[in-house]
């Protein structure tokens, strides 16, 4: 198994901005997949808001095995940086033909960062199919504000996914967007569990930023969803440049224009 941290590309990390998730497909060894199901059943030590990785997971631990991945460790340090804090984990289990599913929604209350976000982490250490249902994620809902439950009335939305992978599958989603857990249809237990990181250092070019003038970077970056709103859906992209601009130290970065037609504020000429 390589050891070396796997830093994302600029365009990995701008088709994070745009969708709000990135999925790292059975990336997990079978044997750490087959010791979650075991660690599970036993119960994980609960973890104090915001201790570091280390303190969190002891060294040799199932979650600190997870997490030290080569590819797992290099999008987290991609996105968040080196050291996070752990906000929390928890494993959510759906149990087979349980009848009832998450409403949609954001974790926590409205959260204005600009320039920040934490990463969730979710594993699943068994395949999931379409009949055990999976996890909901609206692509592109990241940046629109919500408070927590807010969006619950939503039954269904143009584009959204509903997850389904092979076993040893890491997501890894902003904070912010809109998801939640399907019914379990299933005679198969679901099993996914959910670690929250918090960054301890700004934000600022923690990837691999070798094709960081990368036209496809734009392109990820302008993207649309179905279901955006024609007027409304446009101040998704607009966001996204904004945190772009944060995230690559470039105060320039546009789109189309959008960004700098709104913040022109020639200085006044003095007519004296």
């Amino acid at each position: 198994m390589p050891t070396t941290r796997q830093l994302l590309s600029s365009v990995q990390v701008a088709r994070f901005v745009a969708h709000g998730f990135l999925r790292l497909d059975g990336i997990v060894p079978q044997e750490l997949n087959d010791e979650a199901l075991d660690a599970f059943a036993a119960g994980l030590p609960s973890v104090p808001y915001g201790t570091a990785v280390p303190k969190a997971f002891p060294e040799g631990s199932f979650a600190r095995r997870l997490v030290e991945l080569p590819a797992v460790a290099g999008a987290l340090e991609s996105l968040v940086g080196p050291d996070p804090t752990v906000d929390h984990h928890y494993v959510h289990t759906r149990e087979p033909r349980e009848g009832s599913a998450q409403p949609l929604h954001a974790d926590a209350i409205i959260d204005v960062r600009p320039d920040a976000f934490d990463v969730q982490l979710m594993y699943y250490p068994r395949e999931v199919t379409a009949d055990m249902g999976g996890t909901l994620i609206v692509p592109g809902s990241q940046l629109r504000r919500t408070n927590e439950s807010d969006t619950g009335r939503y039954q269904n939305l143009r584009g959204q996914i509903r997850l389904t992978c092979p076993a040893g599958t890491v997501v890894l989603l902003h904070h912010g967007i809109w998801h939640g857990g399907r019914r379990n249809d299933s005679d198969t237990v679901r099993h996914m569990y959910k670690i929250r990181f918090n960054p301890t250092v700004p934000q600022v070019r923690l990837w691999d930023t070798t094709d960081l003038d990368d036209p496809a970077v734009g392109e990820e970056l302008g993207r649309t969803f179905p279901w955006y709103e024609p007027a409304t859906g446009r101040l998704e992209i607009h966001n996204r440049i904004k945190l772009w601009r944060s995230l690559s130290a470039d105060p320039d970065f546009d789109i189309a224009y959008w960004a700098t037609r709104i913040a022109n504020r020639p200085a006044q000429r003095s007519t004296a």
